[in-house]
């Protein structure tokens, strides 16, 4: 007999919620806590069945999920920081009465931009037919298409991360306590303490000991807060090339002729 074949009565539903950078909770609508698979599911009785609403067909939307701020590790500051944005989630049924038996999902895939209403939170749940709606190829581009270290490009970060004292921060703008290379240009700054901690936004400009961000933090960044830097890349081949010695992993065509190429050169 499945747990479907039986009574009611004894049936709870389970949340699995796990951020990008590996941090995650469950959750449950049971009024105890269950221990499934060596993972605590706390109670949280504003994350109810009826706030999951799944839609039809193969839409990229996979639904909507909702639910009060009840929960101390789901807070509304987290939630404004963005570090709950693209957090994987499952959602299935359990008997309470034996929590490590069957399960059954019911609903699966990853919270798109989070926001915050009427003392709650509502996200949509982008589902695995959200991959129907990417392009079956790249678009060709002078500009490599991958990210510096990624599967694609292949380069190495160890060495090529350092950190840093912010002294003074304003806006878009964070002030170190010595200077920062120019490698950092186009990288990415990661925030490690304070209210922030996790947040992380390209590097657009290095001037002296500052950088300047493409995002404004959401929280002040205090003085002392340590940030992380990691080396940067214009995506041109010239720099994957000759600063990299990665050119046969430049994941784009410089030297295929675009439709600018009447405009390249003078008299043309």
């Amino acid at each position: 007999m499945t747990i479907v074949d039986g009574g009611l009565t004894s049936l709870a539903f389970c949340w699995t919620i796990e951020r990008r950078d590996g941090a995650g909770l469950g959750l449950t609508s049971h009024d105890r806590p269950l221990l499934i698979g060596g993972t605590s599911y706390r109670p949280s009785p504003g994350m109810s069945p009826a706030a999951v609403r799944m839609r039809a067909g193969l839409e990229p939307l996979g639904g909507e999920i909702e639910g009060a701020l009840s929960d101390a590790a789901l807070s509304e500051r987290d939630l404004e920081a963005g570090r709950w944005d693209g957090a994987r989630v499952a959602l299935f049924a359990v008997d309470w009465e034996e929590p490590d038996g069957e399960q059954v999902a019911l609903a699966g895939g990853r919270l798109g931009p989070v926001s915050i209403k009427d003392g709650g939170f509502a996200a949509e749940l982008v589902g695995a037919a959200d991959a129907l709606s990417a392009p079956v190829c790249p678009a060709t581009s002078p500009e490599c298409r991958a990210e510096l270290g990624d599967a694609a490009c292949r380069v190495d970060l160890a060495g090529r991360r350092e950190y840093f004292i912010v002294s003074a921060a304003a806006d878009d703008r964070l002030t170190f306590d010595r200077v920062v290379g120019e490698r950092f240009r186009f990288g990415e700054a990661c925030v490690i303490d304070g209210a922030n901690g996790g947040w992380r936004s390209r590097v657009i400009a290095v001037d002296g000991n500052a950088v300047v961000l493409r995002d404004v933090p959401t929280f002040a960044v205090d003085a002392g807060c340590r940030v992380r830097l990691t080396e940067g890349c214009d995506k041109r081949f010239a720099t994957c090339r000759d600063r990299f010695a990665n050119g046969v992993n430049f994941r784009g065509e410089p030297h295929l002729p675009g439709n600018d190429l009447l405009t390249r050169y003078p008299g043309a």
